[in-house]
């Protein structure tokens, strides 16, 4: 069968997608945002990339940053709508089934389209912020609603969005909660026992939703004889949290590493980190189910979280198997939150093989494989 899947360029859309390798099934991936190269990684995916401009003039990048006004005005004669091209894929490729990744980037620009055309089964992934936080993203209730009355088929990262899609209209098939990723690969040679972890990491997104500047602050009121024997990580921090973290003192004495956002990290290589890390704290004001949050548990990590939506709390139970961080604007409940870990040790021994076990339930790729190649058949029954 021909899949259309229809994304911007993800991490956790490619390790979705690398499911469906040597399924038979012929997998076309439309970038909707059309940004940068094609992705080696799934170089057996037929990707559409390079739509967008009409003409790729000379010292173009130049004008965009110079002359960002004049590089508007030109933009709106050189750029292709993007309806009008995915209509050609459609006509092109005459998939049996079209799959959405997110709904503000991937989904309501291509609607219009897929109301034109539907017959074609139209399979829906809910992601992060993607309908929890849909008004503070600018998303009119009503352009909800009508995404929505088009999907025949939901994905959810978590059993709290499928409600939401409920109260928004949704009344198709939902087909279940999966790891948006598909799936964790854990190595359980590369999980150490609690005794042996001597890290603290930190996921570093600090963007307006994202909060990591908070745990940063949290941390810098911790006792410092609590932690000087730690390393710490900061990983996917933006620049603003490079920066905090140079410039208070109290974090000059520590052994400090920092993964900027955008910089490379394979995926076996973080989770390695993980599985040597005493503490894996993520904190947000909106997400759906975070893949970062999953994949620490699977490798012992002890999760000190946020919980927007009360979503984390469907994998962590407080002060049994992690910690939920009820305000994380609230410096001062991260700061005790991670003395509490800290402290705690015997706990985090008993969280650690509740939380590997769990996540090789719930979350096993290879497991969930099968799964995922079935959904597709499915839709076309």
């Amino acid at each position: 069968m021909k899949i259309l899947m229809v994304s911007i360029p993800n991490h956790h859309f490619f390790q979705w997608v690398d499911q469906l390798k040597d399924s038979g099934h012929d997998v076309i991936w439309f970038d909707s945002s059309d940004g940068g190269s094609p992705v080696e990684r799934i170089n057996w995916v037929t990707q559409i990339k390079g739509w967008k401009l009409k003409w790729d003039f000379p010292l173009r990048h130049t004008v965009k940053h110079s002359f960002p006004k004049i590089y508007a005005l030109l933009q709106k004669y050189n750029e292709r709508e993007i309806t009008a091209v995915f209509e050609n894929i459609i006509q092109e490729y005459q998939p049996d089934i079209v799959h959405s990744f997110e709904m503000r980037l991937a989904g309501l620009p291509i609607l219009g389209v897929m109301q034109k055309y539907n017959s074609i089964p139209f399979i829906y992934s809910s992601w992060g912020s993607d309908l929890f936080f849909y008004s503070q993203l600018g998303i009119p209730k009503k352009a909800v609603s009508s995404f929505l009355e088009r999907v025949d088929y939901l994905i959810t990262d978590c059993h709290r969005d499928y409600s939401i899609a409920f109260e928004n209209g949704y009344k198709n098939i939902f087909l279940g909660v999966y790891p948006g990723n598909g799936g964790i690969t854990i190595d359980r040679t590369k999980i150490k026992d609690s005794q042996e972890r001597h890290t603290l990491i930190i996921k570093g997104y600090d963007d307006g939703v994202g909060m990591a500047s908070k745990v940063v602050e949290a941390l810098a009121l911790v006792p410092l004889t609590l932690i000087q024997n730690y390393k710490l990580l900061v990983y996917s921090a933006d620049a603003c949290i490079v920066h905090q973290l140079k410039d208070k003192e109290y974090f000059k004495s520590l052994k400090v590493r920092v993964i900027n956002r955008g910089a490379f990290i394979s995926n076996p290589e973080l989770l390695e980190i993980m599985g040597q890390s005493v503490l894996h704290i993520g904190n947000s004001i909106s997400d759906g189910m975070p893949n970062a949050l999953l994949e620490a548990m699977g490798m012992g990590a002890f999760p000190i979280q946020s919980n927007p939506g009360k979503v984390s709390e469907e994998v962590i139970e407080h002060e049994v198997n992690g910690l939920l961080i009820n305000n994380p604007l609230d410096v001062q409940e991260i700061a005790s939150s991670i003395e509490w870990a800290i402290v705690n040790s015997t706990m985090r021994a008993k969280a650690q093989a509740i939380n590997v076990d769990l996540i090789q339930k719930k979350c096993n790729r290879i497991a969930l494989k099968k799964e995922i190649i079935d959904i597709y058949e499915k839709c076309i029954l």
